[in-house]
């Protein structure tokens, strides 16, 4: 008999429901009556709650986030018609910032603001044995994180084989960036450390080799990490490089790297770490507006750093439509970036994010969001919404061409010596012949990328289809690109049709 389903939409398959599993682990006694329940945001939501009404559950708690929130809505939308009985109760970032709230709140029976591994099970005790809490929304009860118990045996074999595992060794962050909802935390909490790594060892022994860290601030407690790595390179002991299977995704400060860290960091086997690096801007007087305490020079040595001397994959971040910033002024920290080298550079574009501190800056700086998820910037003071379109459209041609990898050799040809506004140029031009900026073969993105650098770059011709020929053959395609095809055949034809009138001369003399 089941009485609570846990669920939620993920973005893809690959990901887990990491708070879903926490809320399900604290869940006491109530466990045997629950059941968790994923989903993706590709599915119907008329889909999903005919599998939810299988259950016939009596409360049904949602996972509500940025990605989710249309889903959601129409789920409990449908739940509300059919199903009018069931107790919906919400929690997640996105209802978690009262009275800034989504429509979907209105129809849900209870919120659970914050952190709800104690508040849910208790509300949904109370519920059970049939009391009903007269406010509707319940400010979570913060536990220390020693009274928690730890999800990771929650996880399945099949989650282990084809998802991503979610850990944390700490909670919380003690930086004030005013774009991150994490500036609203008082500080960052370590769990217990041997704990930690006995609830690691477990997941390592039943076959988990790819572990992301969700911390924000991995390596703030230098200590902790660098024990934490150790352990992770007592596993690659005796393993050749080629043969490790081993991959760790950390959120790491940029301009933090003591020589302890450091030191183990060169340790590590090639493609064997990924370290997400939220740069967001090197313009220190934005930096100061929006509360962000960053040493830039710092930053940049520690990036070159990271690039010379280990094989780590650098995946650093950048946000365009800060308060006061604008294209020129963006342009410079972009160029800046690239000159670090990084393998991928995220070019984010700033979302409202319920409760965020950033919010204060909206009628100063106008800044005006889209009304409907993912509530992305449109338009500020400084940059309109004409140039917040061309943003867009570089940030997604970017991805396709730059972070994907399969340009390596073409690229610094778009980039020259002014990457910022050189890639801007090209990814007008790419939009002007494409049209779209989604679900554009490989074979036509080669042809596109060399039509658009032919026109404006014409005298690098012959370079450039060197280039390109060979970025084309290590994707892992044989043979010519298409659009090279075409010439080549066209050739032919021409030199065949000149050497058939050539025998028609001969012929008539």
């Amino acid at each position: 008999m089941i009485d609570i389903v846990l669920t939620t939409y993920n973005a893809r398959y690959i990901h887990s429901a990491f708070g879903l599993r926490y809320l399900y682990a604290n869940l006491g006694t109530l466990q045997d009556k629950t059941e968790l329940l994923e989903f993706t945001i590709h599915q119907r939501p008329l889909d999903v709650v005919e599998s939810l009404l299988q259950y016939h559950p009596k409360i049904i708690g949602f996972s509500v986030y940025i990605w989710n929130i249309n889903e959601i809505s129409q789920t409990v939308a449908i739940l509300k018609q059919i199903a009018p009985n069931i107790v919906i109760v919400l929690g997640g970032p996105e209802v978690s910032h009262y009275p800034d709230l989504p429509e979907v709140a209105e129809s849900a029976d209870y919120v659970v603001q914050g952190a709800g591994e104690i508040s849910f099970r208790q509300l949904c005790e109370q519920l059970l044995n049939g009391l009903k809490p007269i406010n509707k929304i319940i400010k979570a009860e913060l536990a220390p994180l020693t009274q928690l118990k730890l999800p990771y045996r929650l996880y399945t074999e099949e989650d282990i084989r084809n998802r991503i595992i979610y850990v944390e060794a700490s909670r919380g962050c003690p930086f004030k960036c005013e774009f991150c909802l994490s500036s609203l935390d008082k500080t960052a909490k370590p769990f217990e450390l041997g704990i930690f790594l006995d609830e690691m060892t477990d997941l390592y022994q039943r076959g988990a080799r790819n572990f992301k860290f969700i911390d924000r601030t991995f390596n703030l407690k230098v200590k902790s990490s660098v024990a934490i790595m150790e352990f992770f390179l007592e596993r690659m002991e005796g393993i050749p490089a080629e043969e490790n299977d081993l991959y760790l995704h950390f959120e790491v400060i940029p301009d933090n790297l003591p020589n302890k860290l450091k030191t183990v960091l060169t340790r590590f086997p090639p493609q064997s770490l990924q370290f997400e690096i939220g740069v967001q801007t090197f313009d220190p007087v934005i930096q100061t507006l929006i509360s962000r305490r960053q040493d830039n020079d710092k930053t940049a040595e520690n990036l070159l750093w990271l690039r010379k001397h280990t094989g780590a994959h650098i995946h650093a971040d950048l946000i365009f439509g800060l308060p006061q910033d604008n294209l020129e002024n963006f342009a410079k920290s972009f160029d800046r970036l690239v000159s670090l080298k990084p393998q991928e550079i995220q070019l984010g574009i700033l979302k409202r994010l319920r409760g965020a501190p950033i919010n204060r800056h909206s009628e100063t700086y106008d800044l005006r969001y889209n009304p409907l998820p993912p509530y992305n910037i449109l338009s500020t003071r400084d940059i309109d919404f004409i140039t917040m379109q061309r943003v867009n459209r570089f940030a997604r041609y970017w991805d396709m061409i730059a972070n994907s990898g399969r340009f390596p050799t073409t690229l610094p040809l778009i980039l020259g010596d002014q990457a910022f506004m050189n890639f801007m140029q090209f990814s007008d031009g790419l939009f002007q012949r494409a049209g779209s900026t989604w679900k554009i073969a490989l074979r036509r993105l080669f042809e596109l990328v060399y039509q658009v650098m032919k026109e404006q770059n014409p005298s690098h011709q012959a370079v450039l289809k060197l280039a390109l020929i060979e970025d084309y053959q290590l994707s892992g395609q044989s043979g010519l690109p298409h659009f090279m095809q075409k010439q080549s055949n066209t050739s032919q034809k021409t030199s065949k049709k000149g050497k058939a009138n050539k025998r028609q001369q001969q012929h008539r003399h």
